[in-house]
């Protein structure tokens, strides 16, 4: 088993990430904010994996193992906060909503990060304010730990656009369709729907970030149609695929 590396303070800086990079799996005693100002970062612990586009940035709390990679040119930009300053209130990761204004305060704060005057504690102070006011975003694709479900999961990963219903998957891999159902429900907090389509977005999200056209994910992701894949993307992230495909 790999040694998990372990940096007591989680760093302040802006770094760049290439296409298919990796950081590997690590833990910080501090907190840390995450923002990938282009590409899609996907953050990954033993629970599963959350994924944010340039819209969005990743809380994750102090102690959490976890590993990044890249999809697309990641511009990342990372910021500590002490363990004792949780202005958040959260203990497990997640997806924050990023608006222009935090936006500009991340890229802002993480310009110097050795800064330490009194206009840089002001800066991280509108910061924390701006991270409370940030809506929190189910951008995640939990991991399985019951066999079962692993195998069923594990197909719909390798590929998205597999058609068959549960209970077609579940007589593929051995398992009936009610205890698939209820595992679902019970690990996962989804119904097999849900995780599908999540599956499928995140997938969506990693082939746009490799400028795949936006007609080619949606058959790629197993969307019945160019325009229903439009309607699931737009509702999940408030904006559609052309539009997400054409930012820097």
């Amino acid at each position: 088993m790999p040694q998990i590396r372990h940096t007591p303070e989680a760093p302040t800086r802006a770094q760049a990430l290439a296409a298919g990079e990796r950081i590997d799996a690590h833990r910080h005693d501090d907190h840390q904010i995450v923002y990938a100002g282009s590409g899609v970062l996907a953050v990954t612990t033993d629970a599963g994996t959350w994924f944010a586009p340039g819209t969005r940035a990743l809380w994750i709390p102090a102690g959490t193992v976890h590993a990044h990679r890249a999809h697309g040119h990641l511009d990342l930009h990372l910021i500590g906060l002490p363990a004792d300053d949780n202005p958040l209130g959260l203990d497990a990761p997640t997806v924050l909503a990023v608006g222009p204004l935090l936006r500009e305060l991340i890229l802002a704060y993480t310009r110097a990060p050795d800064d330490t005057g009194p206009e840089r504690r002001r800066l991280l102070a509108v910061l924390r304010d701006q991270l409370r006011a940030s809506a929190q975003e189910p951008m995640r694709l939990p991991a399985p730990s019951d066999p079962r479900l692993a195998s069923v999961c594990a197909i719909l990963r390798d590929d998205p656009a597999d058609p068959r219903t549960l209970a077609a998957l579940g007589a593929a891999t051995g398992a009936g369709e009610r205890i698939l159902s209820r595992l679902f429900r019970s690990e996962l907090a989804m119904t097999f729907p849900q995780w599908r389509t999540q599956a499928r977005l995140y997938h969506a999200l990693l082939l746009l970030a490799d400028d795949v056209p936006v007609t080619t994910v949606a058959h790629r992701c197993g969307w019945s149609s160019t325009s229903a894949f439009i309607d699931v993307f737009r509702r999940a992230l408030g904006h559609t695929p052309g539009v997400h495909h054409r930012r820097p």
